[in-house]
């Protein structure tokens, strides 16, 4: 069970976590809300539009502020040294709206629980021989077609081959590596060592570059360097590092610096990302998302077999009452239940015959006696009884007769069951290509394949001589 805090316990622990994560950025942004107070510290906010951050420019720092050229004053950007009249303090002119690079450390302030800037550096965006560098490359690469969308690469998904360009002992290798450990379903990642700082390192990332193309064993290149100022990312801002990144034959993810900064490597290369653990994140995705796409693949797959067989069992139940209904048995079957049921009506429709000419005689017999006396109808008697049985032997003659008759027909019924030669050893044979049942040799050839029924079973057979017997 985690402990519980007080809001002083929390918000020290909130400040120890970001100083210690953030002791020194670069922050780049838009001057809001300035305030001059008399204690001559600047209290102002940077924003992008999106988001706005507190920094506070404290009086001792100012101090080191670049001059700036105020009213045709020229001022050297590099050296700060005023070349021609007096020049002012950026803190003298810094004012709302004006866009400025600030390099601080984050701190957090307990009374109100706010975290902000403490600006060290404050200069003016875009001035300096290194921005104008920058924007004069960015036009004269962004001319020549390097920048064009239509000629980057996409990325693969999930690469198993990897290839990294940055130096092995950065914090940037470090966490692009453990955000690569956490994510996809496993890599080969190769480190080419380079420096990317100073004047030797474009010359080395372009080199280490070109080797990842011509081994050709990288499915994708990641160039990653941490975040420092525009002079500390130099390296990647130069001709030679985007000429590498230009002509590689493998899809190139630049994630230099942190998310403000943006390089001429980023503008040529197929995919820019926020930091180098984004670039990790931006290569491999989550194992969560593997997990459930198995697991849709397999309700899928389980939902198709499923479907698959109902389909084919209806498919085959159908079928199958097909193959019942035309089947000699079930005709045979058939003829049996009608001969039953005729015979079954024939019976009764004698018995009620007989039962009425029965009555009818008793009724006579009852008529003739009254009319005629017993003696004259003792002899009629006989007489009826004689009629009686007669008319009885006829029936029975006649019923048996029909009886005789359904034995002939059942025993044709049978001799025309094709399964019956079957059970006493003969076969039915079938040429293949034909479907038609041989009855003769020169149906075949040699070559034609037979299926040949026996009573249990089916047999395949290769005809190798036909001939007819003379």
């Amino acid at each position: 069970m985690s402990a519980i805090l007080s809001v002083s316990e929390l918000t020290r622990a909130v400040k120890d976590l970001l100083e210690a994560e953030f002791p020194f950025v670069w922050v780049r942004g838009q001057v809001t809300n300035l305030a001059r107070p008399a204690s001559g510290h600047l209290y102002f906010s940077l924003t992008d539009g999106d988001a706005v951050l507190s920094a506070v420019w404290f009086k001792r720092s100012q101090e080191s502020a670049q001059p700036v050229s105020r009213g045709g004053e020229a001022v050297n950007p590099l050296t700060g040294e005023v070349e021609e009249g007096g020049a002012l303090s950026l803190a003298e002119v810094l004012e709302d709206g004006m866009e400025v690079l600030c390099a601080g450390r984050l701190n957090v302030y307990e009374p109100r629980g706010q975290y902000q800037l403490i600006a060290e550096l404050v200069q003016e965006q875009g001035v300096g021989d290194l921005r104008m560098a920058f924007d004069a490359l960015k036009k004269k690469l962004a001319a020549k077609g390097y920048f064009d969308e239509d000629r980057k690469m996409a990325l693969p998904r999930d690469p198993k081959r990897v290839a990294v360009v940055t130096s092995p002992g950065g914090a940037a290798i470090r966490d692009f590596l453990r955000i690569a450990d956490q994510r996809g379903t496993g890599a080969e990642i190769r480190i080419y060592p380079t420096l990317v700082q100073g004047d030797q390192a474009p010359e080395q990332v372009a080199r280490a570059l070109d080797q990842v193309c011509e081994t050709g064993w990288a499915e994708v290149a990641v160039l990653i360097r941490g975040g420092g100022s525009l002079e500390d990312l130099w390296a990647f801002n130069t001709e030679p590092v985007a000429d590498a990144i230009y002509r590689a034959q493998v899809p190139v993810v630049s994630g230099i610096g942190h998310e403000p900064d943006v390089s001429i490597a980023d503008f040529v290369a197929d995919r820019r990302v926020a930091t180098p653990s984004h670039a990790a994140q931006e290569l491999w995705p989550r194992r969560e998302t593997f997990m459930q796409s198995v697991d849709q693949l397999e309700m899928g797959l389980t939902r198709a077999y499923a479907a698959q067989v109902g389909e084919k069992s209806a498919s085959f139940a159908e079928l199958r009452r097909a193959l019942l209904w035309l089947s000699p048995v079930r005709k045979v079957e058939r003829f049996e239940e009608t001969f039953r049921s005729l015979a079954d009506r024939l019976s009764r429709a004698g018995e009620a015959g007989v039962h009425r000419k029965a009555d009818r005689a008793a009724q006579l017999t009852g008529r003739l006696m009254r009319a005629h006396g017993e003696d004259n109808i003792r002899r009629k008697a006989t007489r009826l009884s004689a009629v009686v049985q007669g008319f009885y032997n006829s029936t029975h003659r006649m019923l048996e007769g029909r009886e005789r008759e359904f034995s002939v027909l059942q025993a044709g019924l049978h001799g025309l069951d094709p399964e019956k030669p079957l059970e006493r050893g003969y076969s039915l044979v079938r040429v293949e290509k034909t479907g038609a049942f041989l009855r003769s040799p020169a149906e075949v050839a040699p070559g034609d394949t037979l299926d040949i029924r026996v009573k249990d079973g089916s047999i395949a057979a290769t005809v190798t001589n036909a001939s007819e017997e003379k």
